[in-house]
């Protein structure tokens, strides 16, 4: 599966499609401190930034695609989505 939903973190992993997207909102509205991983994502169908760009969740880490990352990055923060600042490891 794409996501992985833990206690208050989804993890998008791999090619994230259309599919994604309504799992990601109904989880998204049933937390109340989320937050999403998106370091092993390689591809994001356009609903599933829309759920992110509405939801305004923090990103705690971008994809590892710095192509990717950069993309996402840009239009996330376009929308005031809070996006965590690097770590130093």
């Amino acid at each position: 599966m794409p996501i992985e939903f833990m206690r208050n973190v989804a993890s998008l992993k791999g090619v994230c499609t259309v599919e994604e997207a309504e799992p990601l909102l109904e989880w998204l509205q049933d937390q109340q401190r989320a937050k999403v991983k998106l370091k092993e994502c390689t591809h994001i169908h356009t609903a599933v930034l829309q759920v992110l760009l509405a939801a305004k969740v923090m990103i705690t880490l971008p994809p590892e695609d710095p192509d990717l990352a950069r993309w996402l990055i840009s239009a996330l923060r376009g929308a005031r989505t809070p996006i965590a600042p690097p770590s130093s490891e």
